[in-house]
């Protein structure tokens, strides 16, 4: 049975470390085929929500969405304006503005794609109604490094990021991801993190991460489970409860009404067409709402 759609969370307490893999199958399908993106766009977006998906899971989900965002930043530009893929309670959406103008090269690196850019990650806490956004700039030639170094940078945490995108038999996009942190508050009797020289039991962790292939992290035949266990059969390993995932856009007529309801009279009269309704589109799913408020 193909494994797809799936988050899977681990522990390594003896070596100090969590992590999480993931793949996306049919629900990353759903959302890709709300646009025509050029292959280039697609593999990337891929990547974005399965990197999301592991921030959701690993920035305690249940206290709200986590969003990715790379935003162009500075003189130098690229054909692509704007990249945004959020996670909640399993549900994933995302979306790439491209500049219809540009040409893309299929063998563009972020660089390339973006031009200078920042790496924003925001965390809303529905439970406080708190905000926490951490913006690095972006850096590395791939989404992988550009997580590894925000981890580095803002979160002062050692990271260990693959991302992987392939082409199933069908001919439809399969993304795969794996992330793993040294935790800053090992368990009693191990030793403390020290960012100058990593200790012995996270270069164990890292050396073996390194070893993860994108075939393994994009065969649905191969279950999360097992290629954990391909990873870490010689340390204890704590398997956390897996996260089912779907694609998550949650506009609708009645959502999108109430969002429009709350701003006073005469600004909803400005939004009005001249056919006295207004319209609002949804870039996640490409779809166009025409309210009579």
């Amino acid at each position: 049975m193909a494994d797809s759609d799936r988050l899977l969370g681990f522990l390594l307490p003896r070596r100090a470390a969590r992590g999480r893999l993931v793949r996306l199958g049919p629900a990353l399908g759903d959302i890709l085929a709300a646009h025509s993106y050029p292959d280039t766009v697609a593999r990337l977006l891929a990547e974005a929500l399965a990197l999301t998906a592991l921030f959701g899971a690993l920035l305690r989900p249940e206290e709200g969405q986590v969003t990715l965002q790379v935003q162009p930043a500075g003189s130098r530009t690229g054909p692509l304006r704007l990249l945004v893929a959020d996670y909640l309670d399993g549900a994933l959406r995302g979306y790439v503005d491209a500049d219809p103008d540009r040409r893309i090269d299929r063998h563009a690196d972020l660089p390339a794609l973006f031009g200078g850019a920042h790496l924003v990650i925001t965390l809303d806490q529905s439970a406080s109604a708190e905000r926490y956004q951490g913006i690095v700039p972006l850096e590395g030639a791939s989404l992988a490094a550009a997580a590894g170094a925000y981890f580095g940078q803002s979160e002062q945490i050692p990271t260990h990021v693959r991302l992987a995108t392939a082409r199933g038999s069908d001919g439809q996009l399969v993304a795969g991801g794996f992330i793993v942190q040294h935790l800053a508050r090992p368990e009693e009797g191990l030793a403390r993190l020290h960012l100058d020289e990593p200790p012995a039991d996270w270069r164990h962790v890292e050396t073996l991460a390194a070893t993860l292939t994108g075939e393994e992290l994009t065969d649905p035949g191969l279950a999360l489970e097992d290629l954990l266990w391909r990873l870490y059969n010689e340390d204890e390993v704590r398997v956390l409860p897996a996260i089912a995932l779907s694609r998550g856009c949650r506009c609708s007529e009645p959502y999108i009404r109430s969002v429009l309801l709350r701003f006073p009279e005469p600004e909803r009269a400005d939004m009005r067409g001249e056919d006295g309704l207004v319209s609002v589109d949804c870039q996640f799913c490409s779809r166009r709402f025409q309210l009579d408020l």
